[in-house]
């Protein structure tokens, strides 16, 4: 097998960080101007689309070959952009492509070329060249004309010659970086399955879903009036230029008695319901609905719907490099407002005929109502419908079967009230005796915060977090909640602490260490490709490793990878686990701890990606998948019943799982929606 590394520069009038790819290279004046190259780590060669000699250039005809031959392997940093640009002027089949970006993920690094370069150590021959971002503003967009640039609309070779050799230098280097990363990581190859997975997430990528676009520009029509009313109306009662001016709004309320730290959402939230003068409520009140921000997924919708009327690259596959769960791109459907009115469609139907005023009366508040019909712009084409199947409790079954928590794996495989049997085993309370009419039943909602906040070990804060005050849960009662929770899963308590105590041998020893069949290690790469386990002292045969893991290997062999590790008192005294990673607030590589119920945490979400993952796998031969988000797969199919068929396949046995309990439920719908 030959490996050819490639990168490329482009020309598109679309804007790709607000359209998406495809949106970008579909555009009629899409161009690739520059494809730098390499043969098997050689020297790397570049050629110039825009010289008029290019296509009888040797070394494209030579690439054009290669980029359909199976003997050719072919890298890239974020290969979906190179494998989907290049099927423009060259069939290239995905099937043979590596993505380093993907690699790099794999192995718990940040996304970027030049942030990987970065926190890999590479020497500054082997970087991402800091000059592109202005290379790129002058030569990949479009230009304003002025007199001074002659009226052009974009910036050709021949307008800066000199910028335009650095520009060749720039792409060049990005395969020289893409290189050199994928030297460092050789030693730990992604696994097939996942690039199988990664192949079946561009092809769900590349198909899109259809969009209402009816829907999407009566919704925006309906917000642009809307959000002038409100305007008006806070600039009214209040007399301030700009009532949705944070620092114009803090100076107002001030003046009326009320201290606004920030204007944060819960803030603005809390005033709002606290106040007692009706006008500071009212302001707040506009305040809250003119910062509704999901409404401006319709304007992301918009910008990136392509031509068919299909929205594409919705998925980041391994978006979450702790768990190697997708993310979500454009409009984020992994963070789609629920719906909760049960009039969908008339009210879908008042937004397409822009009929505020019943929008008004029937709904109420309307910017709300529009942020509730964002997921059902989602739609199937015309002839077909959507099949929304979703796994049942997945993370809370999968903990119970990690942890070996018995009576849990029982109310699975018979009744699944999972919230109902947290609050019986808690409080010794019979089953059936929690149920609505009696009072037990308010002890469902007790067990139903429990389950969502304390099983990665959380304790008052993470019921907190979880809205246990807002459900009608005292403060004073919350460590009560906690202690019963914890009594009540004895197994999963001890599952948190031998996994920490595991973590703490593994890098003391340097010896593997099993808990309920997942797998700690250590592991170092001297810088040879060959992997070497560290002795109890952390070193590798008296040299200082290159590359330094703690891994995690899942019951699938998925490995989980964290990143120089090493161990530092915890705020209690004791060692823990310390790593280097992206911190999941400020966006920056650094230093990260880590404890039991936090590893728990990633390895039972990791367990229930891989669960889809199997689910996606065995589904895609048989109907089209337009999205997933979470733990819930969303299908194009002719036939209702294809939903029975979606639901069965996802509740399958899993050969690397037995005895996990899976079981998913589904529906038909016209739209997108929570049912």
């Amino acid at each position: 097998m030959r490996h050819l590394s490639v990168d490329l520069e482009t020309f598109s009038p679309v804007d790709i960080k607000k359209s998406g790819l495809y949106k970008y290279v579909q555009s009629p004046d899409f161009q690739i101007l520059l494809l730098a190259y390499s043969w098997d780590g050689g020297e790397v060669g570049i050629i110039d689309f825009t010289r008029p000699d290019s296509q009888t250039d040797p070394g494209w005809l030579a690439l054009k070959v290669a980029l359909q031959d199976p003997n050719v392997i072919k890298h890239a940093y974020n290969a979906a952009f190179e494998w989907y640009c290049l099927n423009r002027i060259a069939q290239t089949p995905l099937e043979q492509w590596r993505c380093t970006q993907l690699h790099g993920l794999y192995c718990g690094y940040p996304m970027g070329l030049a942030a990987i370069s970065s926190v890999l150590g590479l020497p500054e021959d082997k970087r991402k060249s800091s000059v592109g971002a202005a290379l790129i503003r002058t030569f990949c967009s479009p230009v304003k004309p002025t007199k001074s640039n002659g009226g052009r609309t974009r910036t050709l070779p021949h307008h800066e010659p000199e910028r335009w050799e650095l520009f060749k230098e720039y792409c060049q280097q990005d395969v020289v970086a893409e290189m050199a990363v994928l030297e460092k990581l050789k030693a730990w190859p992604v696994p097939e399955k996942e690039e199988m997975l990664y192949r079946l997430d561009q092809n769900i990528n590349t198909a899109g879903v259809a969009v209402d676009m009816e829907l999407v520009d009566s919704a925006i029509h309906c917000d642009d009036v809307v959000n002038g009313q409100l305007m008006a109306e806070a600039q009214q009662l209040s007399g301030l230029d700009n009532p949705n001016s944070a620092v114009q709004l803090s100076g107002w309320l001030s003046g009326h008695g009320v201290d606004a730290p920030n204007m944060q959402k819960a803030t603005v939230k809390e005033l709002a319901e606290n106040t007692k003068d009706l006008i500071v409520k009212r302001i707040l009140e506009i305040r809250q609905e003119l910062a509704k921000t999901s409404v401006k997924k319709y304007y992301a919708m918009r910008e990136a719907v392509c031509a068919d009327g299909r929205m594409r690259g919705l998925l980041q596959f391994y978006g979450a490099n702790r768990t190697g769960r997708w993310a979500g791109r454009i409009v984020q459907v992994q963070n789609l407002p629920r719906n909760y009115l049960e009039t969908l469609e008339h009210a879908r139907e008042c937004v397409k005929g822009k009929k505020l005023d019943a929008l008004k009366v029937v709904y109420g508040n309307i910017p709300d109502t529009l942020s509730q019909l964002i997921r059902t712009a989602f739609v199937p084409p015309p002839g077909k419908v959507f099949a929304v199947a979703d796994f049942s409790a997945i993370e809370a079954r999968v903990i119970a079967w990690l942890a070996g928590e018995q009576w849990r794996q029982d109310v699975f495989a018979t009744h699944g009230k999972i919230y109902e049997a947290s609050a019986s085993a808690m409080f010794g309370v019979p089953l059936e005796l929690i149920k609505k009419g009696n009072p037990e039943y308010e002890l469902r909602q007790k067990g139903k915060v429990a389950e969502l906040a304390l099983g990665y070990q959380g304790s008052k804060g993470a019921l907190i977090n979880m809205g246990a005050l807002t459900m009608g849960l005292m403060e004073d009662e919350l460590p009560e909640i906690v202690r019963r929770w914890r009594n009540a899963n004895k197994r999963i308590v001890d599952l948190w602490y031998k996994v920490e105590r595991a973590a703490i041998e593994v890098m003391q020893t340097g010896r593997p260490v099993n808990v309920r069949g997942v797998w700690f290690a250590r592991a170092c790469d001297l810088g040879s490709g060959m992997v070497r386990r560290p002795n109890a002292a952390g070193a590798t045969d008296g040299a200082e490793a290159a590359m330094d893991f703690f891994t995690i290997t899942l019951p699938s062999g998925r490995k989980l990878f964290y990143a120089k590790p090493f161990l530092a008192p915890n705020q209690f005294g004791s060692d823990s686990l310390h790593y280097y990673g992206m911190d999941q607030e400020t966006k920056k590589w650094g230093v990260q701890e880590t404890y039991g119920g936090k590893l728990v945490e990633n390895i039972v979400q990791a367990i229930a990606r891989d669960c889809l993952a199997e689910a996606l796998l065995a589904t895609a031969p048989y109907y089209q998948i337009v999205m997933h988000v979470h733990d819930e797969a969303v299908f194009e199919v002719d036939k209702p019943e294809a939903v029975g068929f979606i639901c069965e396949v996802m509740g399958r046995p899993i050969a690397w799982a037995p005895g996990l309990l899976l079981k998913a439920e589904g529906f038909i719908c016209e739209f997108y929606k929570k049912e």
